[in-house]
């Protein structure tokens, strides 16, 4: 899984999103947003979590926010960030690269109200150099994405 899941999973569903793809590394939201001429905000970053419970999350967030503790555990309960490994296993992604889309195993998204101040975002696209520019109503749609305040 990588770049061409995510081609995969918008052609699954219709959708003429073209993917960008850059020689420089978008991997971290400062390169991105360097990258891409935009605000740290609008790159939207996909957080990978296991809950107490042991179901994987993604929560996707606008990128200069970070997840608060209190307001996570009001929503979900405990929870902890994947290792590197285990994200890459289970959504197919690399790191920097990880999105909620063209997933190696279907998992649950939720999308941080922190995007709502955007009417586009940029999400990564399977790799540490590709985005993809979408509106917040799309990107909740092809997500099947779950609101929630968490940052």
């Amino acid at each position: 899984m990588t770049i061409e899941a995510v081609r995969a999973f918008f052609a699954s569903r219709h959708l003429d999103l073209p993917l960008i793809e850059l020689d420089a590394n978008t991997a971290t939201v400062a390169l991105a947003a360097e990258a891409h001429g935009v605000e740290p905000g609008r790159i939207a970053k996909t957080l990978a979590f296991r809950l107490g419970d042991g179901r994987v999350v993604l929560v996707v967030a606008a990128g200069d926010v970070r997840v608060s503790q209190g307001k996570f555990k009001a929503v979900f309960g405990k929870g902890k960030m994947l290792s590197s490994e285990d994200v890459v296993a289970l959504t197919g992604h690399p790191v920097g690269g990880v999105c909620p889309f063209g997933l190696a195993h279907p998992l649950p998204v939720y999308l941080d109200a922190s995007l709502r101040a955007y009417d586009e975002v940029l999400p990564a696209a399977g790799s540490v150099n590709s985005a993809v520019r979408i509106s917040i109503e799309l990107l909740e749609k092809v997500t099947e994405g779950t609101w929630v305040d968490v940052c």
